[in-house]
């Protein structure tokens, strides 16, 4: 699906690609072959540029052409109620042009809508870029939010009944931090590479800084940090709890097979005393009338004072 639009008096005004104007703005999500070679044709873009952002596998990165700068950012994104993971979102600046790539609908570009238009010019290609990987970095924080709380009603759910279900639900949150932990480390190199790059003049007729744009990309970096340090506290007490519910779990069993044990040997001494007064040979109080009494009680005894030792 191709999107093509364009800020002008603080409102998105939609385009087509018959229509394309300079600064405008193309958002190609889950796009066909033949939308991505138009697009290609039309915007001077290496294809290649295109298939990375379309790779699930992609790791965020930096990649120049004479006429364009590719930005890989991964994003986070929710497949169930306890399961994330990330994609990577392809952005692409031409001289004329700003250029995203995505498999699915992003969620970065929420924040970016028509009612927000206020907030950002797409002609403005470099403080553009900037923005959307700051909503990027705030978009793991916001992702966070949700899991510590999904994390936390879990937990609350274990101290009542120690079920799988729950362990496993504990297990995606833990694998979806791994894979956040990851993709915050590749965002933040991508992010100091850009500081770095932003006053090469190299680069200049593509990424074209000013002092506020510098502000912005500075927040981003502070953003992806502080989201990585997020990621990491919360994965260590992730870890922490299904360690502790797997000893809890585990010292449950043994509780059980202790009982079980005490049980099977009380249960034992009444078997072996009638076992005792059942064989066929001549045994004490045969002929007296109480001695199924006498066995009851020496049975009873037995039972009682193993049941006191062993409890």
């Amino acid at each position: 699906m191709i999107s093509v639009c364009k800020t002008e008096n603080n409102y998105l005004r939609e385009l087509t690609l018959d229509t394309l104007e300079k600064g405008a703005w193309i958002q190609l999500s889950n796009p066909t072959n033949e939308e991505l070679e138009r697009v290609c044709s039309l915007c001077g873009v290496p294809h290649d540029f295109m298939m990375s952002a379309l790779d699930d596998e992609e790791r965020s990165r930096l990649e120049f052409d004479d006429n364009s700068l590719l930005v890989v950012a991964n994003t986070p994104l929710q497949l169930s109620d306890n399961n994330f993971d990330t994609r990577p979102l392809g952005i692409i600046i031409t001289i004329d042009y700003f250029i995203t790539v995505c498999r699915e609908q992003c969620d970065v570009f929420q924040a970016f809508g028509s009612e927000k238009a206020s907030s950002f010019d797409t002609a403005k290609k470099t403080r553009f870029l900037f923005q959307v990987l700051y909503r990027i970095a705030d978009l793991y924080l916001r992702r966070m939010k949700e899991i510590n709380k999904l994390s936390d009603r879990i937990e609350r759910a274990l101290r009542q009944s120690m079920k799988n279900k729950m362990l496993f639900q504990l297990f995606e949150l833990e694998r979806s931090l791994v894979y956040f932990t990851t993709a915050l480390k590749d965002n933040g190199i991508v992010l100091k590479k850009l500081l770095r790059m932003r006053k090469n003049p190299i680069y200049q007729h593509l990424l074209c800084v000013f002092e506020e744009d510098e502000d912005i990309l500075e927040d981003a970096i502070v953003e992806n940090e502080q989201a990585g340090e997020m990621v990491d506290m919360h994965r260590d007490v992730l870890t922490g709890m299904m360690d502790a519910f797997a000893s809890v779990i585990s010292n449950n069993l043994n509780i059980v097979m202790r009982n079980l044990t005490v049980i099977t040997i009380i249960l034992a001494i009444p078997t072996m005393v009638a076992s005792f007064w059942g064989m066929n040979v001549p045994v004490p109080w045969a002929d007296n009338m109480f001695g199924f009494c006498f066995i009851i009680v020496i049975a009873l005894l037995l039972t009682v004072g193993a049941s006191f030792i062993t409890g």
